[in-house]
């Protein structure tokens, strides 16, 4: 286990934005996403997808590590842990999804943030940082995120970001066990209204 936890610790990008730092999520990270996650369910409920009975376990964040290592190797999402510069504290997590190349170049950003951290600027930075690298390395031209109309502060950290509205889809995902209609955004990289 320590050999796989070494190997883990040496891979992946790190992208850094204000006063966070991105990078992959890691064996070592269990107790502290275990923790995180699990003081901040109540509050994270409302907005994500029902959490499955063993989501929470060590087994359950081994496989999820293997889900995450064949996305990326495959390019096709790039799942990241946000971490303060302060202290090196699990902040929460942010990944660029449904990346599609060709005529699309695009791909699909969400975040989540733990309760005790939000409300303090980390997602926006964490946001922020990834579209400015979705844009810059992997050269993307168009991020896309959604958000539950009354998730208010969702919504407002994708505007800080440089996000735009540009419409709303009945019963887009099945969040917390309902389908939700969702507010659907939009940032293409024209090289303004970006602030990395």
């Amino acid at each position: 286990m320590a050999l796989l936890d070494w190997i883990n610790e040496a891979t992946g990008p790190v992208v850094k934005g204000r006063g966070v730092t991105l990078r992959p999520p890691r064996a070592s990270d269990y107790e502290a996403w275990a923790t995180l996650r699990q003081a901040s369910h109540a509050w994270l409920q409302p907005w994500e997808p029902l959490w499955p009975e063993d989501d929470l376990t060590r087994p359950a964040f081994k496989r999820r590590l293997g889900i995450y290592g064949r996305e990326m190797e495959a390019g096709n999402a790039w799942p990241f842990f946000i971490f303060a510069d302060s202290d090196q504290a699990l902040l929460g997590a942010i990944t660029l999804s449904n990346v599609r190349r060709g005529v699309a170049e695009t791909g699909t950003l969400g975040y989540w943030i733990g309760r005790k951290f939000a409300g303090q600027g980390h997602a926006t930075a964490a946001a922020r940082a990834m579209v400015a690298w979705a844009f810059d390395d992997l050269k993307l031209h168009r991020v896309e995120a959604a958000c539950v109309p009354d998730n208010t502060p969702s919504r407002r950290v994708l505007e800080k970001s440089g996000f735009h509205l540009e419409g709303q889809a009945r019963a887009y995902l099945k969040i917390n066990g309902v389908w939700a209609d969702h507010l659907l955004f939009g940032v293409v990289n024209d090289g303004a209204g970006r602030d990395g």
